[in-house]
């Protein structure tokens, strides 16, 4: 028997595709399942990248979340403004870091 993938997506991002007034999220569950996973391993694949650069850098844990923040949007096609802000907030709980200021811009 084929069991579907039951993959946990954390309320925080589920809450990314959920728009006002409406209980469901917006995108079929296999596609949220799968934009999840992509930003999740993108998180995970970053923590040592800006530890590293924080560190050499000499620059605030904000600061080195905000040049990720904004390389992430440089890249739209890998992921949209909202998942790279929802990226940088689970790369900032990787690494223990305060979480970043909603009011980046």
């Amino acid at each position: 028997m084929y069991e579907e993938n039951q993959s946990e997506i954390p309320e925080s991002f589920m809450m990314l595709y959920v728009k006002p007034h409406q209980h469901k999220p917006s995108l079929p569950r296999a596609e949220l399942t799968q934009r999840y996973e992509l930003c999740e391993d993108l998180a995970n694949m970053l923590v040592d990248t800006v530890s590293t650069q924080q560190f050499q850098l000499g620059i605030t844990e904000d600061d080195a979340l905000e040049k990720c923040w904004r390389g992430l949007l440089e890249q739209p096609d890998l992921v949209n403004g909202v998942e790279s802000f929802w990226v940088v907030c689970r790369l900032a709980e990787l690494l223990g870091w305060p979480l970043p200021e909603s009011t980046w811009a």
